[in-house]
């Protein structure tokens, strides 16, 4: 048996390698990152867990990061499929799997397609599900409008636009009084721009227009349901506040004042959040 190394690519479909870090050993925590960010946005948690004795993972989702830059596979199932090749390549069993915003939507859709004892919990954290987009069938959901002006960001200016969203919303940094993190600012501009700018630009219709609803009813594993309560990326009443309702086993955990990007801003009190629930 070779032993495990402690960073390095999967490759997934042809032409494809998914870059990972694993470090640590014990039982596996697998955390997966929001849009359009990379493995790097779990610092906090990858170091908090690592010094708890967990083995800790966390990957580039395809055209994100250090991974292949795509122009193809820029979707959930192909998310999912993803994953399923990287957990058979680490050989993870009765895994944790953590993830934030988009990362949130791919864990359900990965938890509910995994094989059995592959997963023991999962956390989805100021999570898509069950979905963003406004239809007929999600009237709180935000208009097709919304997402097309990303598009429009995303294609007119990049760097602009990768500045503005951490700078304003994300961590709440347009609050009276918040206390900005140039260093947060600067960090999620470089992970961002690091991606590539295609699969940045399908993967907009990924997180927000994929239904999650029947992964959310068919996962039979214990799931913590975490958001916060000034989350203005995701608003909580139209994510959390639904999926928790259609989950055969999980828990909600709400935080007043805290934005999309708390596991960052609020690091300390999520962490020790995300280990009561692991040793529950």
């Amino acid at each position: 048996m070779t032993s495990k190394r402690e960073s390095g690519f999967v490759t997934t479909t042809p032409g494809v390698e998914i870059y990972y870090k694993d470090w640590g050993s014990g039982q596996p925590v697998v955390f997966h990152h929001g849009w359009p960010l990379s493995a790097d946005d779990w610092d906090a948690q990858m170091m908090f867990f690592l010094g708890q004795g967990y083995r800790v993972i966390a990957f580039d989702r395809r055209g994100h990061g250090r991974s292949t830059q795509t122009d193809t596979g820029n979707e959930m199932d192909t998310y999912a499929a993803d994953v399923i090749a990287l957990v058979k390549h680490l050989d993870l069993k009765n895994a944790f799997h953590v993830g934030h915003s988009t990362g949130g939507g791919e864990v359900a859709h990965y938890v509910a397609r995994a094989e059995k004892g592959r997963v023991a919990k999962a956390v989805l954290v100021g999570a898509v599900p069950p979905i963003m987009l406004k239809t007929a069938a999600n009237p709180g959901g935000l208009p097709l409008e919304v997402f097309d002006g990303f598009r429009a960001a995303l294609v007119a200016n990049r760097a602009q636009f990768f500045h503005d969203v951490p700078a304003g919303p994300f961590y709440g940094f347009n609050r009276p009084n918040a206390k900005v993190s140039q260093g947060v600012i600067w960090n999620w501009w470089r992970q961002g721009m690091m991606g590539g700018t295609k699969a940045h630009y399908d993967c907009i219709k990924a997180f927000s227009e994929t239904d999650f609803t029947e992964d959310l009813k068919t996962i039979d594993v214990p799931v913590l349901v975490m958001h916060g309560e000034d989350d203005q990326i995701v608003p909580i009443a139209d994510s959390a506040l639904l999926s928790i309702k259609l989950l055969k086993h999980g828990t909600l955990k709400t935080y007043p004042g805290f934005p999309h990007g708390m596991a960052t801003t609020e690091s300390e009190t999520i962490n020790k959040d995300l280990l009561a629930f692991f040793k529950a």
